[in-house]
């Protein structure tokens, strides 16, 4: 019956395992599709979906949550258990790690009663060779009755084979004879649940299911009958399990996990004859260094610290490379757009600029990202990643927090480079619900990819010789801060919610493979520029229009008019008499001769060697061969030299009217007089109407606040300089880097962007949550700042004391709320048994 649906229709395949099993790893080599993988359990929140193409026939492979069971105790289970029996899978695909045979076939011999077509696949096969502990795939398949393929996931062998074992199943050619546990004296009682059940509901599983009394049960079953039927089969199922008990002295749940740990154990002996279990994996080994209770805190700090540096400061050499070819790509837009007029441009160049601006200006920090990803997928490569939940799990709980909240975290950026909105989505997986939404709640502090811009622009500004400290300090003063608010939250308002227990698995080391590690890095970097390209763009056009509207006041606009005709009747009272003054006395050759000056100084500040000069000396006398020599410095007689100092001053004059009509421009705005509004509230910390529009800006989008940045502190027509050269010169106050810091401890607590406060309404079905999410965050980061700059003007303090003292501080108030005593309502957390090796 399965050859005839097979070969007609497409087949839904489910792909099952435990976590760290390599399932999502073979899941993508099957299909092709790139997903997100990291060895820490519970990745795979949802089922995700893949399409096989295999002679003709469409293969749908649904990638199933990584599980232990199939009981109802975790929303990973009940996903998995609820895809099989409801959701028409017609065959199963179960992965198996070669390493941990026993504890996998927990879920094989689950999986088998449910009575559906089986293949399982013995992944990792090479390590466990490598831990001399091979598993012999022939004698497994007679053992299990099913067919069993042996792969390595990572590397992507055994991929061809398994499809075709797939083939042969869905085709017939494969006889399948399931060999399942005999639970003994619970036979009887499983034989007369199975005769309550109906036809299309009558498996063992769920026959098993009803005996131990899972609280699922009835939910499962319930859609399928009505309601007479359903309460005669808990009742046989209520008095069975009793009956059980009260002749045997165990209860039902107990027999049968017993049942199928010593099948299990059984299967495990007869498949590897040959294995030598004494030998400590290497995994062990290195983890009583990195798990050390005394030595796992100094090894984490040490290695937060060197992705900052590594990435920040190497990251940010390079941009010095990519900044000129972003700046000379800019140059050629404003070549092409039309032309700059005197004082007012048309439409169409003012916005095309102002868009390249904002680009520009994030696109710079690729590098940096770039960088910062790859060695972040080292650490999800390796398995590091997975002993930082742990070490961090220790500390977690001391805050109300649970230990899968370190999942949400790490998707969030706790390093950075993480995005609230899918760490924000995966406290889905956490069962204890006051753990869930204090994490919930405290995602957003961490360090998301959009805020690392700002951080990047403000270190590189004010703290060049401290860039790694600096990143250290906004890495872990976010983490105290989060955990301080989500203590806060737990004691009080989320205090009345229970609390469950956690276990957690420790996956091998493994050393990183360069697909494992640029894959990644390169999908996240194009993440980032995809949100350039969309949203960000999106918000600059946004900004641009309340920048500009209203526009200049009439009288503002005379003013102006009037002093470009007094500038332009200085120059030719200067060019009177001059044999070359009648060339310019056209208007329009006038203008083309200060935009011609505007590109070639921009173009020439980007070269520093002769030849490149003269190259372009080259080019532009080409293209310009009536104006160049009124341009080109030093060159001409003493006439030309006089038109040139005279388009110089009027070039000069022409600028200072042009940013000072776009600062009145600007300040008049509808942003600028709510940047204004603003002042007498932040200027406790600092800010002025500039650095607040920048942050109204950033709540539709992070990375907006410094593409804002970076058309606030605007550049003359054809400048070539950098945001970081432009605040700089513009901040040069005594008081500046105080004004960076503060900037940064507000930015990194400020509210979750647009998109992730929408996402908390969701997790939390609650507008009232959302609300607080923002407003919370909103003054308590104003008064964190207000406190760093206050106390640093106060009493003289630069910003690294101050920072010193703001981060002990935190630490301080951290460490004794975190040991002081108090009474645990959940059991500490362990971890699951874990005894195979890297």
């Amino acid at each position: 019956m399965l050859s005839q649906t097979a070969s007609s229709h497409s087949v839904t395949v489910g792909l099952v395992g435990q976590p760290n099993s390599g399932k999502s790893t073979l899941f993508n080599a099957l299909t092709g599709l790139r997903q997100h993988i990291a060895n820490y359990p519970g990745v795979t929140v949802e089922k995700k979906t893949g399409r096989l193409d295999r002679n003709g026939r469409r293969i749908e492979l649904v990638d199933l949550p990584g599980t232990y069971g199939l009981s109802a105790f975790s929303p990973e289970e009940r996903v998995v258990s609820q895809f099989l029996l409801q959701d028409g899978a017609q065959a199963l695909v179960n992965v198996l790690d070669a390493t941990q045979l026993r504890r996998g076939l927990m879920l094989t011999l689950q999986l088998l009663e449910m009575g559906l077509p089986l293949i399982a696949v013995l992944n990792m096969s090479d390590v466990a060779e490598r831990n001399r502990q091979p598993v012999n795939p022939e004698r497994l398949s007679a053992a299990l009755g099913v067919p069993v393929v042996s792969t390595v996931g990572r590397r992507g062998r055994g991929v061809e084979p398994l499809t075709q074992a797939l083939d042969d199943m869905l085709d017939g050619r494969v006889r399948i004879a399931t060999r399942l546990p005999d639970y003994g004296p619970l036979e009887a009682s499983l034989t007369k649940i199975l005769e309550a059940l109906p036809d299309g509901l009558r498996t063992r599983w769920l026959g098993l299911h009803l005996l131990e009394g899972e609280s699922d049960a009835r939910s499962l079953i319930g859609k399928y009958l009505s309601g007479e039927e359903l309460e005669r089969v808990l009742e046989v199922a209520t008095g069975q399990r009793a009956d059980f008990a009260q002749r045997q002295g165990i209860s039902v749940a107990d027999h049968i996990v017993g049942t199928r740990d010593r099948h299990a154990l059984e299967i495990e002996a007869g498949c590897m004859p040959g294995g030598q279990p004494g030998r400590i994996p290497l995994s062990e080994r290195v983890d009583r260094v990195v798990l050390n209770r005394w030595l796992a805190p100094v090894f984490l700090l040490a290695t937060v610290y060197a992705i900052y540096h590594t990435a920040i400061v190497q990251g940010y050499e390079l941009t010095h490379y990519t900044w000129p070819l972003l700046a000379g790509m800019r140059n050629l837009a404003a070549e092409w757009l039309p032309a700059a007029g005197f004082l007012y441009d048309p439409l169409t160049r003012s916005l095309a600029l102002w868009l390249i601006d904002s680009v520009n200006t994030l696109l710079n920090y690729v590098p940096i990202f770039l960088i910062l990803f790859a060695l972040i997928a080292i650490l999800e490569d390796s398995g590091y990643m997975a002993r930082i939940a742990f070490i961090l799990d220790r500390v977690l709980h001391r805050f109300g927090l649970h230990g899968q909240s370190t999942l949400p975290f790490v998707l969030g950026g706790v390093f950075a480079g993480g995005c609230a909105v899918p760490g924000v989505m995966a406290t889905r997986a956490i069962p204890d619900p006051r753990a869930r939404l204090a994490t919930i709640l405290t995602v957003p502090y961490m360090n998301c990819l959009a805020k690392v811009p700002l951080y990047t622009l403000l270190i590189g500004i004010f703290f060049v010789d401290h860039k790694g400290l600096m990143l250290f300090f906004i890495a872990t003063i976010t983490v105290m801060v989060a955990l301080l608010v989500a203590r806060l939250l737990t004691v009080s308002v989320l205090r009345p919610m229970e609390t469950v227990p956690f276990v957690m698995e420790m996956p091998r080391y493994h050393l990183p493979t360069v697909r494992g590690v640029l894959r990644p890095a390169f999908d996240r970097t194009w993440l980032y520029i995809k949100k350039v390209g969309t949203i960000v763009l999106a918000v600059a056009v946004v900004i641009f229009v309340l920048l500009n509207l209203p526009g200049l006041s009439k009288d503002e606009r005379a003013q102006f008019d009037q002093r470009a005709q007094v500038s332009l009747q200085t120059f030719h009272a200067s060019i009177a008499g001059n044999p070359h003054a009648e060339r310019f006395q056209d208007p329009g050759i006038l203008l083309d001769a200060l935009n011609l000056s505007s590109a070639y100084r921009a173009r020439r500040m980007n070269l520093s060697t002769p030849e490149a000069i003269a190259a372009l000396d080259a080019r532009t006398e080409a293209a310009h061969p009536e104006l160049f020599a009124y341009i080109r410095p030093g060159g001409g007689d003493r006439d030309v030299r006089g038109i040139q100092r005279a388009l110089r001053q009027l070039d000069q004059e022409r600028r200072t009217l042009r940013l000072e009509m776009q600062e009145t421009r600007i300040v008049n705005s509808l942003l600028g007089r709510v940047g204004r509004a603003l002042e007498p509230v932040t200027q406790a910390a600092g800010f002025d109407w500039k650095i607040n529009v920048a942050l109204l800006s950033s709540f539709a989008a992070r990375e907006s606040s410094v593409a804002t940045l970076g058309v606030l502190f605007q550049q003359e027509e054809g400048g070539a300089q950098t945001l970081e050269q432009r605040m700089g010169a513009a901040m040069s106050h005594e008081h500046a880097a105080l004004v960076a810091l503060s900037l940064i401890v507000f930015f990194a607590i400020y509210p979750p962007c647009l998109a992730t406060a929408i996402m908390v309404r969701i997790q939390t079905a609650s507008t009232g949550w959302m609300l607080f999410s923002i407003i919370f965050p909103t003054v308590l980061g104003l008064l964190l700042a207000s406190a760093v700059y206050t106390t640093g003007v106060r009493y003289q303090l630069d910003a690294l004391t101050m920072m010193a003292s703001f981060w002990t501080t935190a630490l301080a108030l951290l460490l004794i709320i975190g040991l002081w005593p108090r009474r645990r309502s959940t059991p500490p957390p362990r971890l699951a048994e874990d005894t195979g090796g890297a």
